[in-house]
């Protein structure tokens, strides 16, 4: 990995910089069997500071330009996030349960009906849909508000009202087309977190348009159907190089070299690890694709840090939890 002059001197950058992972899956699967222990000796108390520790150790791991990352989150604020996601979510399901039987004319403790059954069903996905917005940004806030890079702070500034029209319209338009309309709705999705994500004073921005895949999208459909899945990895590997590919940070533009036969490689072999181990080669599985993610990205052209300063913005764990409750472990999109 290219490593730049230090920034502040007015130098100019090198105009290749590469991610790199130097972290271990025998580190990272040590941590878990530790964690899995206190977590049943602590009757699952421990388990908001282990998934601290480890994500202390991610991030201590990734290197860019000579430079760790670095996390600040605590296990109290996850232990805290928690509570308050377990009670929101507790008080939305019940309500459409209640709801959904008194409007069919029945008591909350009645048996309900196949319409009253059917009414509920709808409010339970009506409930997700919002949810799943509030997630997506919860969660990529919290995440990026506790990393940092030499000192600075990263942030996701965008509003969880405006996302969420992105999401239901864009759900509703996909279904209606019989999935069609994905390939706009992804990349509206993409352009609003990423374009809301800054570090430190300066944001990211992305220009890409749902339009310029849209026919690379229709035949991938076509063709997975006619080898049973195994096209999809090429246009996997396509659709990440065209999201990083219009991806930019001030001058400096991001740039994907992923291609079709390696992601199928690695997809392959996570299936294989996974399915002989019976899942305990998960640690090296996620070090695998977090590798093969960084040496397939790059940040090209001049790079200017000297006018950038921290901005830290508060962000509650909560939207983080909730997607740990629901299993939806994200901080956004991420193409490919």
């Amino acid at each position: 990995m290219i490593k730049s002059v230090s920034w502040g001197t007015g130098a100019t950058a090198p105009e290749r910089r590469s991610p790199a992972f130097n972290g271990s899956g025998g580190t990272l699967f040590g941590m878990q069997i530790v964690n899995l222990l206190l977590t049943a000796l602590t009757v699952g108390i421990y388990y908001f500071w282990g998934k601290t520790r480890i994500r202390h150790y991610a991030h201590g791991q990734m290197e860019f330009d000579g430079d760790v990352f670095g996390y600040h989150g605590t296990g109290r604020e996850l232990l805290f996030g928690w509570l308050k996601a377990i009670f929101l979510l507790a008080v939305l399901f019940a309500g459409a349960a209640v709801l959904g039987s008194l409007t069919i004319g029945q008591g909350p403790g009645m048996p309900a009906t196949a319409p009253a059954e059917m009414l509920i069903n709808l409010l339970t996905f009506a409930i997700l849909a919002v949810l799943m917005p509030i997630v997506t940004v919860g969660s990529r806030r919290y995440r990026l508000s506790r990393t940092s890079w030499r000192g600075i702070r990263f942030s996701f500034r965008g509003r969880v009202v405006e996302f969420m029209k992105i999401f239901i319209i864009g759900s509703l338009l996909t279904l209606v087309t019989l999935g069609l309309y994905y390939p706009f709705f992804y990349n509206n999705m993409w352009s609003y977190l990423i374009n809301n994500t800054s570090f430190g004073t300066k944001r990211f921005t992305f220009d890409g348009k749902g339009a310029d895949l849209f026919r690379r999208y229709v035949l991938a459909l076509i063709l997975s159907v006619i080898t049973l899945g195994i096209y999809w990895p090429w246009f996997a590997a396509e659709r990440n190089r065209y999201y990083w590919g219009h991806t930019t940070f001030g001058a400096a533009r991001f740039r994907s070299t992923m291609s079709g036969r390696p992601l199928f490689g690695l997809w392959l072999g996570d299936l294989l690890l996974l399915v002989f181990t019976l899942g305990l080669a998960l640690p090296w599985v996620a070090v695998r694709n977090i590798r093969f993610l960084c040496a397939n990205l790059s940040l090209e052209g001049p790079l200017d840090m000297t006018a950038i300063q921290d901005e830290a913005a508060a962000a509650s764990p909560v939207g983080e939890e909730m997607a740990d409750f629901l299993g939806l472990d994200i901080i956004g999109l991420v193409p490919g």
